[in-house]
């Protein structure tokens, strides 16, 4: 498993090799979407919760993106998604499909997946979200992108996703 120094440097790579454009600032350790928040408001971004999950036989995983503000109940979830029972994927699949660790999931993940297995979520009202915020696979930096630079990583790096209702 790369550093966290290296899966942040992969993202750089990423997001400049596709000239999608973006900000980026350190802080410290923020293993949880609450600790973030507490050094990172004032960015003009909304900072986006990542949640891992699979379904109950362990053959489909989803990434669902949501306002980090918000609470979402699992059960929930498995209402909105229409996807059956579901639950949190361990730490082995996290590093399979998005080549991460807990406490650093993020939409730059996605990158770590060339088969496209992981399907994305998006919560619908970050359609209208002027800027984002996600760690950039590592828990010690936050990347900020446009909405526009958003959806045009999205394209790039191919992945299935939809907006949905998701609170």
């Amino acid at each position: 498993m790369p550093s966290a120094d290296q899966r942040r440097q992969r993202v750089f790579d990423w997001l400049d090799a596709h000239a999608i454009p973006y900000t980026w600032y350190e802080h410290p350790e923020a293993p949880t979407c609450e600790i973030a928040l507490s050094y990172c408001r004032g960015d003009g971004a909304r900072h986006c919760k990542n949640l891992f999950l699979r379904n109950h036989k362990g053959d489909r995983h989803y990434l669902v993106c949501f306002d980090a503000e918000q609470r979402l109940a699992i059960r929930d979830l498995e209402q909105r998604l229409h996807q059956g029972k579901l639950s949190f994927a361990s730490e082995q699949r996290m590093e399979r499909w998005l080549g991460l660790r807990p406490g650093s999931v993020s939409a730059f993940g996605l990158i770590n997946d060339p088969a496209r297995h992981v399907h994305l979520f998006l919560d619908s009202r970050m359609r209208t979200w002027e800027r984002f915020a996600f760690h950039p696979n590592d828990n010690r930096a936050t990347v900020i992108v446009s909405r526009e630079a958003f959806m045009r990583y999205l394209a790039a790096v191919g992945h299935t996703y939809e907006f949905l209702a998701l609170y």
